[in-house]
């Protein structure tokens, strides 16, 4: 039977508009960095999606080297965008990044013009799509001057593949250049996406304050750092774990005491405010007033359901922000 969304998708979800924008993103949405590659079953992917999107999740972020191999999370996903998603096209918002390797040669990476314009085109392909909502720029080049990468951003939302442009990974002072750019080509920055958590507080220092100044969206990605922030680890490894899979991202030297002990007390204050750890983490990022959304990656619809209970429990007490603030050290 074809794919059919509940009626009650809207009802489920917060919006919030992306900075200046008239973009609303759900204050939830959904990463394919990991388990929609061609190492997941497709069927699982499928009915992971199909459940996102009956809870209100409208935004799926990808990159053209999301897999494993790079390329196939995109390629599933035109799939299952041909089969269940087609008619819901102009609901949803569908990201992709260029920025990382994805072929060899001296073409296949970083941010040359050559580079993010075949990307898109790859991508593109790959997902049977005529545009992407947002396509990103998925890290900065230190050899490739600045004003190429913007100029082939701007060049691309003029040619009708993007809707908008965002930056990932961007420090604070080349994020400024880079927005003051794109603002003069009159193609502003819609949304930036840095690595932000409870563990990774980088964002804090000038990032978050440069967007709010500049009107820019910001959409939170790693909030649970890699799972750690999480009642998945409490007690050991679990065989079908990510780290205990292998994964490059994520190792089991990144489980150090002291760090576990961290993650166990900020357990202790979860439990106390009613939530799960996993369901505070992403709280305590949505709290900031800069954050437009956050990204999850998941493998079980349970996950979505948890991160979707999230916005309407996301205050804090100013106790309980000093108790994470003591807690993380």
């Amino acid at each position: 039977m074809p794919y059919l969304a509940s009626e009650q998708r809207y009802q489920t979800m917060t919006y919030q508009r992306t900075g200046q924008s008239g973009l609303k993103l759900p204050r939830i949405s959904l990463g394919l960095w990991h388990n929609f590659g061609d190492n997941a079953h497709f069927s699982h992917s499928r009915a992971l999606l199909r459940h996102a999107f009956d809870r209100g999740i409208t935004h799926f972020d990808l990159a053209n080297n999301y897999g494993p191999p790079p390329g196939s999370a995109e390629e599933n996903f035109g799939r299952i965008l041909q089969q269940d998603f087609h008619r819901y096209r102009d609901e949803l918002i569908i990201a992709s990044k260029a920025g990382y390797t994805m072929w060899q040669g001296p073409y296949g990476d970083w941010g040359s013009r050559k580079y993010l314009i075949a990307s898109l085109n790859q991508s593109l392909r790959r997902m049977k799509l005529d545009y992407v909502d947002i396509f990103y720029h998925h890290r900065p080049d230190p050899d490739t001057p600045l004003q190429e990468t913007m100029q082939a951003l701007d060049h691309i939302v003029k040619q009708g593949k993007a809707l908008y442009v965002g930056l990932s990974n961007y420090p604070p002072d080349r994020a400024a250049q880079a927005l003051t750019l794109l603002r003069e080509m009159g193609t502003p920055c819609l949304i930036h996406q840095p690595k932000f958590s409870m563990l990774e507080r980088t964002p804090e220092k000038g990032l978050l304050a440069l967007l709010e100044q500049q009107g820019v969206g910001c959409i939170a990605f790693s909030p649970l750092a890699g799972g750690i922030l999480s009642d998945r680890y409490l007690n050991g490894i679990p065989q079908d774990s990510r780290i205990a899979s292998g994964s490059r991202f994520l190792s089991e030297q990144a489980l150090t005491q002291d760090k576990m002990a961290k993650v166990r007390q900020l357990n202790a204050l979860a439990e106390k405010r009613g939530q799960k750890l996993a369901q505070m983490a992403l709280a305590w990022v949505l709290h900031h007033r800069q954050i437009t959304s956050v990204l999850i990656g998941a493998s079980q619809t349970g996950q979505i359901d948890d991160a979707v209970a999230v916005p309407g429990h996301h205050d804090f007490t100013g106790e309980e922000l000093s108790a994470i603030d003591h807690i993380i050290g």
